[in-house]
């Protein structure tokens, strides 16, 4: 277990909110450890060496526990929305050879054709893969694509054993033709007008000069 970054682990015996936040006040982390057949373990996890080790998603830790080693894989982990400091981890017991199904982001890198739009529909795709080689991204080309043109999740090159998972025929990235803006007024004006709005007639200098005088206060006689 020596190729994977060791977290030292303490087992927790406090449960709630209200000890959660004690723990957090202590710069360390609460945990679940899980393992099929198995109840789950409760732990606390260091604060700075946990965030450090989890920077990319489906971290792979060994968690020493009490002088007993586990090799885990960090399932969910939850951030504070704002500070996005870590507040909890999920983990799960793994061991080598074995398959599991994980979420894997997909960057999209290059340069569509002029005058395209490219718009992402998802931006991840779950895949089985050895537990103990787990990839940590896949990346899909755009460069010189017209509109019209799309790449499915069948289409993302896989490393050897490693299998989709999502539906090959998910709509991944979309090249579309970018719209000018006399064509975006038109299509506003059309929408306003299924709904029954009716625009605002352009205002005239001689009818802004009479709301002007409408508005004045009269002078003193």
């Amino acid at each position: 277990m020596a190729d994977y970054l060791s977290i030292s682990a303490e087992k927790r015996t406090e449960f709630g909110k209200g000890a959660a936040r004690r723990v957090r006040r202590a710069d360390k982390i609460p945990a679940v450890l899980y393992e099929h057949g198995n109840p789950p373990l409760h732990l606390t996890l260091p604060g700075h060496a946990t965030m450090m080790a989890l920077k990319h998603t489906n971290a792979v830790l060994t968690l020493d526990v009490d002088g007993e080693q586990h090799l885990a894989l960090a399932k969910d982990v939850q951030r504070d929305p704002i500070k996005r400091t870590i507040e909890h981890v999920d983990l799960v017991i793994i061991r080598k050879g074995e398959k599991v199904v994980v979420d894997i982001s997909i960057h999209v890198e290059g340069q569509a054709a002029p005058d395209t739009v490219v718009t992402t529909d998802y931006t991840e795709v779950a895949v089985e893969t050895d537990a103990t080689s787990i990839p940590e991204s896949f990346t899909v080309s755009v460069e010189g694509l017209e509109a019209g043109s799309q790449i499915l999740a069948g289409q993302v090159e896989l490393p050897e054993g490693v299998t989709l998972v999502t539906d090959p025929e998910a709509l991944l990235v979309n090249v579309t033709q970018q719209i000018s803006e006399e064509a975006l007024e038109a299509e506003l004006a059309e929408a306003e007008s299924e709904a029954g709005i009716e625009a605002d007639e352009p205002e005239t200098e001689a009818a802004a000069d009479e709301e002007a005088a409408a508005e004045a206060p009269a002078e003193d006689a």
